[in-house]
Protein backbone atom coordinates (compact mmCIF):
# COMPACT_ATOMS: atom_id res chain seq x y z
CA UNK A 1 0.00 0.00 0.00
CA UNK A 2 0.96 3.80 -0.56
CA UNK A 3 1.65 4.28 3.09
CA UNK A 4 4.31 2.10 3.42
CA UNK A 5 6.47 4.48 1.21
CA UNK A 6 7.64 7.91 2.88
CA UNK A 7 6.26 10.28 0.72
CA UNK A 8 6.75 12.88 2.96
CA UNK A 9 9.24 15.70 1.08
CA UNK A 10 11.27 18.96 3.10
CA UNK A 11 9.89 21.74 2.67
CA UNK A 12 11.81 24.46 1.00
CA UNK A 13 11.93 26.90 3.74
CA UNK A 14 13.58 24.56 6.05
CA UNK A 15 16.14 23.93 3.28
CA UNK A 16 16.48 28.11 2.99
CA UNK A 17 16.80 28.23 6.74
CA UNK A 18 19.55 26.07 6.76
CA UNK A 19 21.25 28.42 5.08
CA UNK A 20 22.91 31.70 7.71
CA UNK A 21 23.10 33.93 5.10
CA UNK A 22 19.08 33.32 4.27
CA UNK A 23 16.47 36.82 4.19
CA UNK A 24 13.12 37.53 4.76
CA UNK A 25 12.60 38.32 1.33
CA UNK A 26 13.61 35.03 -0.10
CA UNK A 27 11.73 33.28 2.57
CA UNK A 28 8.75 35.66 1.49
CA UNK A 29 8.77 34.71 -2.08
CA UNK A 30 8.37 31.07 -0.93
CA UNK A 31 4.67 29.99 -1.57
CA UNK A 32 3.91 27.59 1.33
CA UNK A 33 5.61 30.21 3.59
CA UNK A 34 2.03 31.40 4.76
CA UNK A 35 1.03 27.87 5.40
CA UNK A 36 4.46 26.98 7.38
CA UNK A 37 3.74 29.89 9.76
CA UNK A 38 0.01 28.78 10.43
CA UNK A 39 1.44 25.05 10.75
CA UNK A 40 3.23 26.51 13.89
CA UNK A 41 7.07 25.51 11.44
CA UNK A 42 9.48 26.58 14.34
CA UNK A 43 12.84 27.52 12.66
CA UNK A 44 10.52 29.71 10.71
CA UNK A 45 8.48 31.07 13.69
CA UNK A 46 11.47 31.73 15.43
CA UNK A 47 13.10 33.24 12.57
CA UNK A 48 10.50 35.73 11.87
CA UNK A 49 10.28 36.58 15.20
CA UNK A 50 13.87 38.09 15.36
CA UNK A 51 13.68 41.86 16.18
CA UNK A 52 15.04 42.93 12.62
CA UNK A 53 12.43 40.65 10.44
CA UNK A 54 9.34 41.96 12.55
CA UNK A 55 10.65 45.75 12.13
CA UNK A 56 10.78 44.90 7.96
CA UNK A 57 7.47 43.34 8.18
CA UNK A 58 5.97 46.65 10.41
CA UNK A 59 7.46 48.47 7.63
CA UNK A 60 6.33 47.06 4.53
CA UNK A 61 2.42 47.52 5.63
CA UNK A 62 3.15 50.89 6.43
CA UNK A 63 5.54 52.00 4.23
CA UNK A 64 4.79 52.78 0.65
CA UNK A 65 6.09 50.64 -1.72
CA UNK A 66 8.63 52.33 -4.77
CA UNK A 67 6.23 53.69 -7.72
CA UNK A 68 8.66 52.45 -10.25
CA UNK A 69 7.38 48.35 -9.19
CA UNK A 70 5.15 46.81 -11.86
CA UNK A 71 1.71 47.35 -10.46
CA UNK A 72 0.78 43.76 -10.19
CA UNK A 73 4.17 42.80 -7.98
CA UNK A 74 4.01 46.47 -6.23
CA UNK A 75 1.95 45.51 -2.87
CA UNK A 76 3.06 41.10 -2.85
CA UNK A 77 5.32 41.85 0.13
CA UNK A 78 3.34 44.04 2.02
CA UNK A 79 0.44 41.78 1.24
CA UNK A 80 2.48 38.57 2.72
CA UNK A 81 3.69 40.45 5.41
CA UNK A 82 0.36 41.05 6.65
CA UNK A 83 -0.91 37.71 6.39
CA UNK A 84 1.89 36.63 8.27
CA UNK A 85 1.67 39.40 11.15
CA UNK A 86 -2.34 38.70 11.60
CA UNK A 87 -1.69 34.56 11.05
CA UNK A 88 -3.31 33.95 14.91
CA UNK A 89 0.21 32.72 15.75
CA UNK A 90 1.09 33.41 19.69
CA UNK A 91 4.54 34.12 18.69
CA UNK A 92 4.46 37.12 16.57
CA UNK A 93 1.37 38.34 18.85
CA UNK A 94 3.57 38.07 22.05
CA UNK A 95 6.24 39.95 19.71
CA UNK A 96 4.41 42.74 18.19
CA UNK A 97 2.06 43.60 21.21
CA UNK A 98 4.94 43.56 23.58
CA UNK A 99 7.25 45.35 21.51
CA UNK A 100 6.21 49.21 22.20
CA UNK A 101 8.83 50.16 19.46
CA UNK A 102 7.06 48.09 16.78
CA UNK A 103 3.60 49.37 17.98
CA UNK A 104 5.35 53.15 17.55
CA UNK A 105 6.10 52.49 13.79
CA UNK A 106 2.31 51.39 13.64
CA UNK A 107 1.18 53.92 14.97
CA UNK A 108 3.47 56.76 12.73
CA UNK A 109 1.36 55.25 9.89
CA UNK A 110 -1.64 57.41 11.30
CA UNK A 111 0.52 61.01 11.24
CA UNK A 112 0.77 60.96 7.41
CA UNK A 113 -0.76 63.55 5.65
CA UNK A 114 -4.13 62.42 4.00
CA UNK A 115 -5.20 60.40 1.99
CA UNK A 116 -4.04 57.37 3.32
CA UNK A 117 -3.20 54.68 0.16
CA UNK A 118 -6.47 52.43 0.46
CA UNK A 119 -4.44 49.06 0.70
CA UNK A 120 -1.73 50.30 3.18
CA UNK A 121 -4.48 51.18 5.33
CA UNK A 122 -6.08 47.55 5.11
CA UNK A 123 -3.66 46.13 6.60
CA UNK A 124 -2.75 48.51 9.19
CA UNK A 125 -6.29 48.02 10.38
CA UNK A 126 -6.03 44.34 9.97
CA UNK A 127 -2.85 44.55 11.55
CA UNK A 128 -4.24 46.45 14.45
CA UNK A 129 -7.47 45.04 14.81
CA UNK A 130 -5.85 41.48 15.12
CA UNK A 131 -3.86 43.28 18.45
CA UNK A 132 -7.28 44.60 20.12
CA UNK A 133 -8.49 40.92 19.97
CA UNK A 134 -5.47 38.84 20.78
CA UNK A 135 -3.32 41.51 22.80
CA UNK A 136 -6.00 43.59 23.97
CA UNK A 137 -5.04 45.21 27.61
CA UNK A 138 -1.15 45.75 26.12
CA UNK A 139 -2.82 47.62 22.42
CA UNK A 140 -4.99 49.68 24.36
CA UNK A 141 -3.18 50.72 27.07
CA UNK A 142 -0.65 52.40 24.43
CA UNK A 143 -3.22 53.62 22.19
CA UNK A 144 -5.32 55.58 25.50
CA UNK A 145 -1.87 56.76 26.20
CA UNK A 146 -2.01 58.78 22.73
CA UNK A 147 -4.03 62.01 23.14
CA UNK A 148 -4.73 62.31 19.39
CA UNK A 149 -5.62 58.72 18.15
CA UNK A 150 -8.94 59.43 17.98
CA UNK A 151 -8.55 62.41 15.63
CA UNK A 152 -6.04 60.85 13.54
CA UNK A 153 -8.28 58.01 12.92
CA UNK A 154 -11.00 60.42 11.98
CA UNK A 155 -8.78 62.67 10.42
CA UNK A 156 -8.58 59.59 7.47
CA UNK A 157 -12.22 58.52 7.92
CA UNK A 158 -12.23 58.73 4.28
CA UNK A 159 -10.48 55.21 4.07
CA UNK A 160 -12.72 52.78 5.21
CA UNK A 161 -10.49 50.87 6.86
CA UNK A 162 -10.59 53.34 9.35
CA UNK A 163 -14.28 52.62 9.92
CA UNK A 164 -13.66 49.38 10.41
CA UNK A 165 -11.04 50.37 13.01
CA UNK A 166 -13.47 52.10 15.25
CA UNK A 167 -16.13 49.35 15.09
CA UNK A 168 -12.97 46.50 16.57
CA UNK A 169 -12.37 48.95 19.46
CA UNK A 170 -15.84 48.83 20.53
CA UNK A 171 -17.04 44.93 19.42
CA UNK A 172 -13.82 43.23 20.11
CA UNK A 173 -12.65 43.96 23.29
CA UNK A 174 -12.97 41.53 26.29
CA UNK A 175 -13.53 40.68 29.44
CA UNK A 176 -16.94 43.08 29.76
CA UNK A 177 -15.09 45.64 32.40
CA UNK A 178 -11.96 45.97 29.72
CA UNK A 179 -14.54 46.85 27.16
CA UNK A 180 -16.72 49.27 29.59
CA UNK A 181 -13.38 51.37 29.80
CA UNK A 182 -12.58 51.82 26.17
CA UNK A 183 -16.53 52.98 25.63
CA UNK A 184 -16.01 54.98 28.91
CA UNK A 185 -12.62 56.91 27.07
CA UNK A 186 -14.30 57.07 23.57
CA UNK A 187 -17.21 58.54 24.75
CA UNK A 188 -14.73 60.94 26.94
CA UNK A 189 -13.07 61.66 23.66
CA UNK A 190 -16.19 63.15 22.27
CA UNK A 191 -16.25 60.12 19.06
CA UNK A 192 -20.12 60.44 18.71
CA UNK A 193 -20.10 64.30 18.36
CA UNK A 194 -16.87 64.41 15.85
CA UNK A 195 -18.71 61.51 13.97
CA UNK A 196 -21.78 63.70 13.32
CA UNK A 197 -19.70 66.97 12.80
CA UNK A 198 -18.23 65.06 9.93
CA UNK A 199 -21.78 64.85 7.91
CA UNK A 200 -21.42 68.14 7.32
CA UNK A 201 -22.43 69.77 3.80
CA UNK A 202 -18.70 70.91 3.89
CA UNK A 203 -16.88 67.87 3.67
CA UNK A 204 -16.04 65.29 1.45
CA UNK A 205 -18.62 62.85 0.43
CA UNK A 206 -16.71 60.38 1.13
CA UNK A 207 -15.81 61.20 4.98
CA UNK A 208 -20.01 62.22 5.07
CA UNK A 209 -20.65 58.30 4.09
CA UNK A 210 -18.32 56.81 6.36
CA UNK A 211 -19.02 58.69 9.18
CA UNK A 212 -22.53 58.01 8.88
CA UNK A 213 -22.03 54.32 8.18
CA UNK A 214 -19.99 54.12 11.16
CA UNK A 215 -22.27 55.81 13.44
CA UNK A 216 -25.12 53.34 12.00
CA UNK A 217 -23.11 50.19 12.77
CA UNK A 218 -21.94 51.73 16.41
CA UNK A 219 -25.66 51.73 17.18
CA UNK A 220 -26.79 48.57 16.26
CA UNK A 221 -23.33 47.11 17.42
CA UNK A 222 -24.27 48.86 20.89
CA UNK A 223 -27.85 47.69 20.88
CA UNK A 224 -26.89 44.35 20.23
CA UNK A 225 -24.42 43.79 22.57
CA UNK A 226 -26.81 45.52 25.27
CA UNK A 227 -29.43 42.59 24.66
CA UNK A 228 -26.97 40.42 25.19
CA UNK A 229 -25.48 41.44 28.48
CA UNK A 230 -26.48 40.85 31.71
CA UNK A 231 -29.12 43.85 33.05
CA UNK A 232 -26.63 44.80 36.04
CA UNK A 233 -23.81 45.87 33.86
CA UNK A 234 -23.47 49.60 33.24
CA UNK A 235 -25.06 51.13 29.95
CA UNK A 236 -23.52 51.77 26.92
CA UNK A 237 -22.42 55.39 27.20
CA UNK A 238 -21.97 55.91 23.17
CA UNK A 239 -25.13 54.50 22.45
CA UNK A 240 -26.64 56.74 25.70
CA UNK A 241 -25.07 59.55 23.89
CA UNK A 242 -26.60 58.87 20.27
CA UNK A 243 -30.32 58.32 21.39
CA UNK A 244 -30.16 61.16 23.40
CA UNK A 245 -32.73 64.37 22.73
CA UNK A 246 -29.06 66.89 22.44
CA UNK A 247 -27.32 64.14 19.98
CA UNK A 248 -29.95 63.81 17.89
CA UNK A 249 -31.04 67.67 17.51
CA UNK A 250 -27.10 68.34 16.56
CA UNK A 251 -27.47 65.45 13.92
CA UNK A 252 -30.14 67.50 12.24
CA UNK A 253 -28.83 70.83 12.64
CA UNK A 254 -25.52 69.88 11.11
CA UNK A 255 -27.73 68.54 8.15
CA UNK A 256 -30.07 71.26 7.58
CA UNK A 257 -27.51 74.54 8.08
CA UNK A 258 -26.21 76.22 5.83
CA UNK A 259 -26.72 74.75 1.75
CA UNK A 260 -28.16 71.74 1.75
CA UNK A 261 -26.53 69.15 -0.09
CA UNK A 262 -28.15 65.51 -1.06
CA UNK A 263 -25.12 63.77 0.13
CA UNK A 264 -25.45 65.38 3.71
CA UNK A 265 -29.34 64.92 4.04
CA UNK A 266 -29.05 61.00 3.05
CA UNK A 267 -26.50 60.27 5.38
CA UNK A 268 -27.81 62.16 8.37
CA UNK A 269 -31.09 60.51 7.30
CA UNK A 270 -29.57 57.12 7.71
CA UNK A 271 -28.50 57.26 11.07
CA UNK A 272 -32.12 58.63 12.33
CA UNK A 273 -33.49 55.41 10.06
CA UNK A 274 -31.22 53.60 12.23
CA UNK A 275 -32.33 55.35 15.30
CA UNK A 276 -35.35 54.47 14.56
CA UNK A 277 -35.06 50.86 13.66
CA UNK A 278 -36.03 48.33 16.42
CA UNK A 279 -34.10 44.73 16.66
CA UNK A 280 -33.90 42.98 13.66
CA UNK A 281 -35.19 39.04 13.46
CA UNK A 282 -35.09 38.08 10.05
CA UNK A 283 -38.64 37.80 7.80
CA UNK A 284 -40.98 35.59 9.42
CA UNK A 285 -42.69 33.09 7.35
CA UNK A 286 -42.17 34.04 3.62
CA UNK A 287 -42.61 37.58 3.21
CA UNK A 288 -43.76 40.62 5.92
CA UNK A 289 -44.18 43.83 4.12
CA UNK A 290 -45.89 46.47 6.43
CA UNK A 291 -43.38 45.30 9.19
CA UNK A 292 -40.19 45.24 6.95
CA UNK A 293 -38.83 41.90 8.89
CA UNK A 294 -38.56 43.75 11.98
CA UNK A 295 -40.06 42.41 15.29
CA UNK A 296 -40.01 44.77 18.23
CA UNK A 297 -38.31 44.14 21.67
CA UNK A 298 -38.35 47.89 22.71
CA UNK A 299 -40.45 50.62 21.66
CA UNK A 300 -38.00 53.71 20.03
CA UNK A 301 -36.61 56.16 22.82
CA UNK A 302 -38.86 59.09 22.66
CA UNK A 303 -36.28 61.46 23.08
CA UNK A 304 -35.46 60.88 19.72
CA UNK A 305 -38.78 61.75 18.27
CA UNK A 306 -39.12 64.76 20.20
CA UNK A 307 -35.78 65.65 18.63
CA UNK A 308 -36.82 65.08 15.15
CA UNK A 309 -40.58 66.61 15.34
CA UNK A 310 -39.34 70.67 15.07
CA UNK A 311 -37.53 69.79 12.27
CA UNK A 312 -40.47 67.69 10.15
CA UNK A 313 -40.89 71.01 8.62
CA UNK A 314 -37.72 70.66 7.04
CA UNK A 315 -38.04 67.28 5.50
CA UNK A 316 -41.30 68.25 4.11
CA UNK A 317 -39.73 71.23 2.78
CA UNK A 318 -37.32 68.47 1.05
CA UNK A 319 -40.28 66.70 -0.43
CA UNK A 320 -41.57 70.20 -2.49
CA UNK A 321 -37.96 71.71 -3.19
CA UNK A 322 -35.46 68.67 -3.14
CA UNK A 323 -31.83 68.87 -4.28
CA UNK A 324 -31.70 69.61 -8.24
CA UNK A 325 -31.04 66.88 -10.26
CA UNK A 326 -30.12 66.69 -13.97
CA UNK A 327 -32.32 64.92 -15.96
CA UNK A 328 -31.79 61.19 -16.89
CA UNK A 329 -32.38 58.35 -19.67
CA UNK A 330 -34.61 55.44 -17.80
CA UNK A 331 -35.80 52.45 -19.92
CA UNK A 332 -39.16 53.88 -20.05
CA UNK A 333 -38.15 57.40 -21.62
CA UNK A 334 -36.59 60.56 -19.91
CA UNK A 335 -37.23 61.73 -16.51
CA UNK A 336 -37.06 65.40 -16.99
CA UNK A 337 -37.08 65.60 -12.41
CA UNK A 338 -35.96 62.41 -11.02
CA UNK A 339 -37.42 61.92 -7.72
CA UNK A 340 -33.50 62.00 -6.02
CA UNK A 341 -31.84 59.80 -3.27
CA UNK A 342 -33.12 62.77 -0.79
CA UNK A 343 -37.32 62.25 -1.50
CA UNK A 344 -36.74 58.65 -1.56
CA UNK A 345 -35.01 58.75 2.05
CA UNK A 346 -37.61 61.12 3.22
CA UNK A 347 -40.30 58.77 2.60
CA UNK A 348 -38.09 55.65 4.36
CA UNK A 349 -38.36 58.59 7.35
CA UNK A 350 -41.89 59.13 6.92
CA UNK A 351 -42.59 55.31 7.30
CA UNK A 352 -40.37 54.88 9.97
CA UNK A 353 -41.65 57.80 12.39
CA UNK A 354 -45.58 56.50 11.02
CA UNK A 355 -44.38 52.90 12.06
CA UNK A 356 -44.20 54.32 16.08
CA UNK A 357 -47.30 55.49 16.38
CA UNK A 358 -46.41 58.47 18.14
CA UNK A 359 -49.29 60.56 18.31
CA UNK A 360 -47.60 63.67 18.70
CA UNK A 361 -45.58 63.43 15.23
CA UNK A 362 -48.35 61.96 13.38
CA UNK A 363 -50.52 64.92 14.37
CA UNK A 364 -47.47 67.06 13.04
CA UNK A 365 -47.10 64.80 9.96
CA UNK A 366 -50.58 65.60 9.29
CA UNK A 367 -50.53 69.00 9.58
CA UNK A 368 -47.81 69.25 6.80
CA UNK A 369 -49.66 67.15 4.37
CA UNK A 370 -46.87 65.07 4.15
CA UNK A 371 -49.06 62.18 3.29
CA UNK A 372 -50.68 64.24 0.59
CA UNK A 373 -47.27 65.41 -1.05
CA UNK A 374 -46.40 61.21 -0.99
CA UNK A 375 -48.76 60.20 -2.44
CA UNK A 376 -48.98 62.78 -5.18
CA UNK A 377 -44.93 61.71 -5.87
CA UNK A 378 -46.29 57.81 -5.34
CA UNK A 379 -48.83 58.37 -9.03
CA UNK A 380 -45.86 60.71 -10.27
CA UNK A 381 -42.96 58.47 -10.34
CA UNK A 382 -45.27 55.45 -11.39
CA UNK A 383 -42.24 52.97 -12.27
CA UNK A 384 -39.98 53.87 -8.71
CA UNK A 385 -40.88 50.48 -7.42
CA UNK A 386 -38.58 52.12 -3.99
CA UNK A 387 -40.63 54.73 -3.29
CA UNK A 388 -44.14 52.67 -3.53
CA UNK A 389 -42.73 50.42 -0.97
CA UNK A 390 -42.55 53.42 1.50
CA UNK A 391 -45.95 54.68 -0.05
CA UNK A 392 -47.44 51.93 1.47
CA UNK A 393 -46.14 51.00 4.17
CA UNK A 394 -47.38 54.83 5.15
CA UNK A 395 -50.79 54.03 4.54
CA UNK A 396 -50.47 50.05 5.90
CA UNK A 397 -49.28 51.96 9.05
CA UNK A 398 -52.05 54.45 9.26
CA UNK A 399 -54.48 51.47 9.16
CA UNK A 400 -52.86 48.88 11.33
CA UNK A 401 -52.29 51.16 14.50
CA UNK A 402 -55.41 53.42 13.39
CA UNK A 403 -56.02 53.81 16.95
CA UNK A 404 -53.04 56.18 17.10
CA UNK A 405 -54.33 57.88 13.93
CA UNK A 406 -57.92 59.33 14.87
CA UNK A 407 -59.49 56.25 13.38
CA UNK A 408 -60.63 55.31 16.83
CA UNK A 409 -61.92 56.54 19.76
CA UNK A 410 -58.89 58.59 21.19
CA UNK A 411 -58.74 60.98 18.07
CA UNK A 412 -56.10 63.52 17.71
CA UNK A 413 -57.25 67.17 17.23
CA UNK A 414 -55.91 66.28 13.36
CA UNK A 415 -56.22 63.00 12.55
CA UNK A 416 -54.43 61.85 9.68
CA UNK A 417 -56.63 58.10 9.88
CA UNK A 418 -59.52 60.33 8.10
CA UNK A 419 -57.51 62.71 6.11
CA UNK A 420 -56.13 59.46 4.20
CA UNK A 421 -59.51 58.99 3.04
CA UNK A 422 -60.73 62.96 2.76
CA UNK A 423 -58.13 65.18 1.79
CA UNK A 424 -56.12 62.82 0.16
CA UNK A 425 -58.85 61.28 -1.46
CA UNK A 426 -56.90 57.87 -1.21
CA UNK A 427 -60.04 55.87 -2.80
CA UNK A 428 -60.91 58.28 -5.64
CA UNK A 429 -57.33 58.39 -6.89
CA UNK A 430 -57.09 54.65 -6.61
CA UNK A 431 -60.11 53.97 -8.48
CA UNK A 432 -58.55 57.30 -11.12
CA UNK A 433 -55.00 55.48 -11.25
CA UNK A 434 -56.67 52.15 -12.01
CA UNK A 435 -58.83 53.42 -15.30
CA UNK A 436 -55.89 55.26 -16.33
CA UNK A 437 -53.82 52.00 -16.18
CA UNK A 438 -56.56 50.33 -18.16
CA UNK A 439 -57.07 52.85 -20.83
CA UNK A 440 -52.97 52.68 -21.78
CA UNK A 441 -52.79 48.98 -21.90
CA UNK A 442 -56.24 49.21 -23.93
CA UNK A 443 -54.04 51.04 -25.89
CA UNK A 444 -51.42 48.72 -26.35
CA UNK A 445 -49.07 50.29 -23.41
CA UNK A 446 -47.32 48.67 -20.63
CA UNK A 447 -48.92 48.11 -17.65
CA UNK A 448 -47.53 50.81 -14.87
CA UNK A 449 -44.68 50.00 -12.65
CA UNK A 450 -47.06 50.51 -9.34
CA UNK A 451 -50.15 48.84 -9.85
CA UNK A 452 -49.09 45.92 -7.81
CA UNK A 453 -48.56 48.59 -4.97
CA UNK A 454 -51.74 50.01 -5.72
CA UNK A 455 -53.59 46.39 -5.71
CA UNK A 456 -52.23 45.89 -2.26
CA UNK A 457 -53.24 49.07 -0.81
CA UNK A 458 -56.88 49.02 -2.38
CA UNK A 459 -57.09 45.03 -0.65
CA UNK A 460 -55.91 46.85 2.40
CA UNK A 461 -58.63 48.97 2.51
CA UNK A 462 -61.27 46.69 1.78
CA UNK A 463 -60.08 44.53 4.62
CA UNK A 464 -60.01 46.74 6.79
CA UNK A 465 -63.87 47.58 5.68
CA UNK A 466 -64.61 44.04 6.33
CA UNK A 467 -63.00 43.55 10.22
CA UNK A 468 -60.85 45.05 12.38
CA UNK A 469 -61.49 47.66 15.56
CA UNK A 470 -61.88 50.30 13.39
CA UNK A 471 -64.16 48.85 10.76
CA UNK A 472 -67.42 51.08 11.54
CA UNK A 473 -65.17 54.23 11.37
CA UNK A 474 -64.12 53.48 7.87
CA UNK A 475 -67.24 52.17 6.85
CA UNK A 476 -68.30 55.41 7.67
CA UNK A 477 -65.75 57.18 5.63
CA UNK A 478 -66.33 55.29 2.65
CA UNK A 479 -70.11 56.57 3.00
CA UNK A 480 -69.62 60.41 2.90
CA UNK A 481 -67.69 59.67 -0.32
CA UNK A 482 -69.77 61.65 -3.63
CA UNK A 483 -72.29 58.97 -4.63
CA UNK A 484 -70.49 58.11 -7.76
CA UNK A 485 -67.49 57.49 -6.32
CA UNK A 486 -69.07 55.20 -3.83
CA UNK A 487 -70.67 53.41 -6.84
CA UNK A 488 -67.65 52.91 -8.44
CA UNK A 489 -65.55 51.89 -5.98
CA UNK A 490 -68.14 49.19 -4.67
CA UNK A 491 -68.14 47.94 -8.31
CA UNK A 492 -64.43 47.91 -8.42
CA UNK A 493 -64.21 46.18 -5.30
CA UNK A 494 -66.76 43.49 -6.47
CA UNK A 495 -65.61 43.09 -9.70
CA UNK A 496 -62.44 43.99 -11.01
CA UNK A 497 -60.28 43.77 -7.48
CA UNK A 498 -62.31 40.67 -6.88
CA UNK A 499 -61.11 39.19 -10.30
CA UNK A 500 -57.13 40.94 -9.54
CA UNK A 501 -57.10 39.00 -6.76
CA UNK A 502 -58.29 35.62 -8.60
CA UNK A 503 -56.20 35.78 -10.82
CA UNK A 504 -52.93 36.62 -9.41
CA UNK A 505 -53.77 34.01 -6.79
CA UNK A 506 -53.62 31.36 -9.82
CA UNK A 507 -50.77 32.62 -11.24
CA UNK A 508 -48.76 32.18 -7.57
CA UNK A 509 -49.76 28.92 -7.77
CA UNK A 510 -49.22 28.03 -10.95
CA UNK A 511 -45.69 29.71 -10.90
CA UNK A 512 -44.84 27.27 -7.99
CA UNK A 513 -42.94 24.98 -10.88
CA UNK A 514 -40.45 28.30 -11.29
CA UNK A 515 -39.27 29.15 -8.00
CA UNK A 516 -37.64 32.38 -9.65
CA UNK A 517 -41.13 33.64 -10.32
CA UNK A 518 -42.73 32.86 -6.98
CA UNK A 519 -41.64 36.10 -5.21
CA UNK A 520 -42.96 38.64 -8.62
CA UNK A 521 -43.57 41.74 -7.16
CA UNK A 522 -47.02 41.61 -9.31
CA UNK A 523 -48.01 37.74 -8.30
CA UNK A 524 -48.64 38.04 -4.26
CA UNK A 525 -52.36 38.49 -3.34
CA UNK A 526 -52.90 40.58 -0.47
CA UNK A 527 -54.30 37.83 0.84
CA UNK A 528 -51.13 35.59 0.70
CA UNK A 529 -49.28 38.43 2.68
CA UNK A 530 -52.05 38.92 5.62
CA UNK A 531 -50.83 38.00 8.77
CA UNK A 532 -53.75 35.76 9.92
CA UNK A 533 -54.05 33.85 6.60
CA UNK A 534 -50.48 33.23 5.70
CA UNK A 535 -48.96 29.99 7.47
CA UNK A 536 -52.06 28.08 5.96
CA UNK A 537 -51.66 29.36 2.65
CA UNK A 538 -47.65 28.35 2.77
CA UNK A 539 -49.17 24.88 4.41
CA UNK A 540 -50.97 25.29 0.72
CA UNK A 541 -48.70 25.98 -1.37
CA UNK A 542 -45.30 24.10 0.22
CA UNK A 543 -48.23 20.80 -0.63
CA UNK A 544 -48.50 22.10 -4.47
CA UNK A 545 -44.98 22.51 -4.88
CA UNK A 546 -44.41 18.65 -3.28
CA UNK A 547 -47.04 17.81 -5.68
CA UNK A 548 -45.60 18.98 -8.84
CA UNK A 549 -42.45 17.56 -7.94
CA UNK A 550 -43.80 14.21 -7.41
CA UNK A 551 -45.97 15.01 -10.99
CA UNK A 552 -42.41 16.18 -12.76
CA UNK A 553 -39.48 14.08 -11.31
CA UNK A 554 -38.98 10.05 -11.57
CA UNK A 555 -38.91 8.69 -7.83
CA UNK A 556 -36.00 6.55 -7.18
CA UNK A 557 -37.32 3.08 -6.06
CA UNK A 558 -35.18 2.26 -3.02
CA UNK A 559 -36.62 -1.28 -2.98
CA UNK A 560 -35.63 -1.95 -6.33
CA UNK A 561 -32.35 -3.77 -6.19
CA UNK A 562 -29.09 -1.96 -7.93
CA UNK A 563 -27.40 -3.61 -10.89
CA UNK A 564 -23.76 -4.66 -10.24
CA UNK A 565 -21.26 -3.37 -12.79
CA UNK A 566 -18.82 -5.89 -12.08
CA UNK A 567 -20.75 -9.00 -12.28
CA UNK A 568 -19.78 -11.59 -14.76
CA UNK A 569 -22.43 -11.84 -17.62
CA UNK A 570 -22.79 -13.88 -20.27
CA UNK A 571 -22.87 -11.69 -23.50
CA UNK A 572 -24.96 -12.66 -26.59
CA UNK A 573 -23.77 -11.29 -29.32
CA UNK A 574 -26.72 -12.66 -31.72
CA UNK A 575 -28.55 -10.55 -29.87
CA UNK A 576 -27.62 -7.22 -29.85
CA UNK A 577 -27.10 -7.68 -34.07
CA UNK A 578 -30.82 -8.09 -34.00
CA UNK A 579 -31.32 -4.95 -31.81
CA UNK A 580 -29.18 -3.12 -33.77
CA UNK A 581 -30.21 -4.22 -37.30
CA UNK A 582 -33.65 -3.15 -35.83
CA UNK A 583 -32.80 0.26 -34.78
CA UNK A 584 -31.61 1.13 -38.40
CA UNK A 585 -34.31 -0.16 -40.38
CA UNK A 586 -36.68 2.26 -37.92
CA UNK A 587 -34.13 4.99 -38.72
CA UNK A 588 -34.02 4.67 -42.16
CA UNK A 589 -37.94 4.58 -42.04
CA UNK A 590 -38.21 7.51 -40.33
CA UNK A 591 -35.88 9.32 -43.24
CA UNK A 592 -37.96 8.95 -46.24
Amino acid sequence: MFWKFDLHTTSHIDQLLDREDVTLRELMEEDDVLQECKAQNRRLLLFLSQDHCMTELVNLITTEPPADLEEKSRFKFPNIACELLTSDVSLINDKLGGDESLLETLYHFLEQDPPLNPLLASFFSKTIGNLIARKTEQVISFLRKKDGFIGLVLKHIDASAMMDLLLRLISCVEPAPLRQEVLNWLSEEKLIQRLTELIHTGKDEERQSNASQTLCDIIRLSRDQANQMQENVEADPLLAVLESQESVAGLLKTMFEGERSEASIVNGTQVLLTLLETRRSGLEGLMDLYSQGYERSYTVNSSILHAIEPHLKDFQQLLLNPPKKSAILTTVGLLEEPLGNARLHVARLVAALLQTSAPSVCQELCKLTTMDQLLDLFFKYSWNNFLHFQVELCVASILNHSQSYGLGVEAVSEPVGPRLFQKCRLVQRILDAWEENDQIQAGGGARRGNMGHLTRMANMVVQNLEKGPVQSQISDLIKELPEDCRGRWESFVDETLRETNRRNTVELVSTIQSPSLCLSNTQIDTSFLAQSHKHSLLHANATAFEACCKERIRQFDDAEEEEDIWEEKEINYATQVKSRTRLVKIQDSKTK
